[in-house]
């Protein structure tokens, strides 16, 4: 089978499963936004995706992702940053990308929203939480993630869009299932108290071992690379 036959039956394969996931969880299908994890595959599969109907991509560091949206002019992908940014790399980041996962902290809030604001872009935010207090993951515990989510509020360019999770790994997904809930509970007592819910429409949850429980829970947005495009290759971009 050919490159483009394969990623368009995976993703027939893994929007079914998202709706289905959706349907058990009385939700509509269309309420979740499948971005399609490109990191380490060439620009070949991300046309392959989009041939197949795929708007969506996520990668992880800036500089793969300049590379491929160099590569890519002709066509109008949205594209996700998904991976961690470091506060020297937010300029390069706030201009190119629809939407930023993983903003932890508010020198990085600062730093992208001054970037948008001098380049007329109005990227979409989303905070990334830790609840599990994992040292080796980057994210904001909960008390620190508020205060980010309250001054992206008051943002002049930079949206403030919803939430992200990175649960402990398990390729069990009962066993992040508890995550993804007690996120989208999270989601809930913030707007009980007083955060727009607009400001928070989206949880971006869920991976290709577990986003059907994500979805069940509650995500908006799901990150799926491997059930996409297959084990994934060394980079053939450095940097990040």
């Amino acid at each position: 089978m050919s490159l483009d036959a394969d990623i368009a039956e995976n993703l027939n394969a893994v929007r079914a499963r998202i709706g289905a996931a959706a349907r058990r969880a009385g939700r509509q299908p269309d309420e979740i936004t499948l971005i399609a994890v490109s990191k380490t595959f060439g620009t070949d599969h991300v046309r392959a995706a989009w041939d197949a109907g795929q708007p969506d991509f996520g990668e992880n560091k800036v500089q793969e992702a300049l590379q491929k949206i160099s590569e890519t002019p002709d066509i109008p992908i949205r594209w996700h940053l998904i991976g961690h940014l470091q506060t020297n790399k937010a300029r390069r980041a706030a201009l190119p990308f629809r939407c930023i996962h993983s903003v932890d902290s508010l020198e990085l809030l600062r730093k992208i929203d001054d970037a948008a604001v001098e380049g007329g872009a109005t990227p979409d935010i989303l905070v990334q939480v830790d609840l599990a207090g994992e040292t080796a993951k980057f994210g904001a515990p909960a008390d620190a993630a508020r205060r980010v989510v309250d001054a992206a509020l008051g943002c002049r360019a930079a949206r403030l869009a919803g939430l992200m999770l990175l649960p402990p790994w398990s390729d069990d997904q009962e066993q992040t299932r508890p995550w993804f809930a007690r996120l989208r509970e999270l989601r809930e007592a913030w707007i009980a108290g007083g955060v727009p819910r607009d400001g928070l429409r989206h949880l971006s949850m869920g991976m290709s071992h577990d986003f059907e429980a994500a979805v069940e829970e509650g995500a908006t947005m799901v990150r799926v690379g491997t059930a996409i495009f297959g084990k994934r290759t060394p980079a053939t971009v450095t940097g990040a």
